[in-house]
């Protein structure tokens, strides 16, 4: 997305570092590696994500930190087709937002869902050869882009937009999932005064049910390169997966830990 901050950082829109072009990186080494072929565009293939973020937590210098999630009873995967019954709610921002200023615009097909200002906006049918997600955007004005209908006009009305699509099995979708949260890591690391993300926090409600996710701090709280200890959030991205849909989850307000934990932990157990 192509959105950057609000002026003085009270409704931060987060910047979605270019999941995409890892996307086209994984693909070619797995094809090269005959380790997993991309999926043909069928009713709903596309992208977005999901993993516990053993991996990508690892993979660059951000901790990972367990978010203390015992699994349901009978908790499984999903399976089939991604429907908009899969997609958060505007219940599930409540108090911190009041539901009944949320809008909630829909689409299904292709469009760019990566950061301008990271590494280049691409296209899911650029990443994965076919486009087939379901966009939804959530936010408290019904003026919207031209371009895109569930991104705001003005960014300061945007509470968060979610890209969910399904894989052809859930280990294809788990492999989409570990390369979008591998490109969303590098940016816990930035020149101070960049906006960062903080650390890779997790959640599991099943061995096939995890999310990843990291807070977002505005630039002027980055004076090491690094997320500060001790401050709280304000929004973040998350990466999703149940069986074999996965999801990107993009929290443009302004929340804080325990709600952007409650967020994601519904925007999963929905998925």
């Amino acid at each position: 997305m192509n959105r950057g901050p609000a002026a003085g950082g009270g409704h931060t829109v987060v910047r979605l570092r270019s999941a995409v072009a890892a996307l086209v990186a994984a693909a070619a080494l797995g094809l090269v590696a005959g380790r997993f072929v991309l999926p043909a565009p069928t009713g709903a293939t596309g992208q977005a994500a999901a993993q516990s973020g053993a991996a990508a937590g690892g993979a660059s210098q951000g901790a990972s930190s367990a978010s203390g999630s015992a699994a349901p009873a009978g908790a499984t995967g999903a399976t089939g087709p991604v429907t908009i019954a899969n997609l958060l709610e505007p219940a599930a921002f409540s108090p911190d937002v009041g539901t009944e200023r949320i809008h909630v615009i829909d689409r299904y097909g292709d469009g760019a869902y990566a950061n301008a200002a990271c590494t280049g906006e691409k296209t899911l049918t650029q990443t994965l050869g076919g486009p087939g997600a379901r966009f939804r955007g959530l936010m408290t004005s019904t003026r919207a882009d031209p371009d895109d209908r569930t991104l705001a006009a003005d960014s300061v009305d945007q509470v968060a937009r979610e890209v969910a699509a399904e894989a052809q099995s859930p280990s294809l979708a788990q492999n989409f999932a570990e390369r979008l949260l591998l490109e969303a890591v590098s940016c816990q690391e930035e020149p101070p005064g960049h906006w960062v993300y903080g650390r890779t926090m997790t959640l599991q409600l099943a061995p096939d049910v995890t999310a990843s996710w990291m807070g977002y701090y505005q630039g002027s709280l980055n004076t090491t390169g690094r997320a500060p200890e001790g401050k709280e959030t304000c929004g973040g991205i998350a990466v999703l997966r149940s069986g074999n849909h996965y999801g990107v989850l993009e929290v443009h307000a302004c929340l804080g830990t325990a709600a952007m934990d409650r967020v994601v932990r519904t925007a999963l157990s929905q998925l």
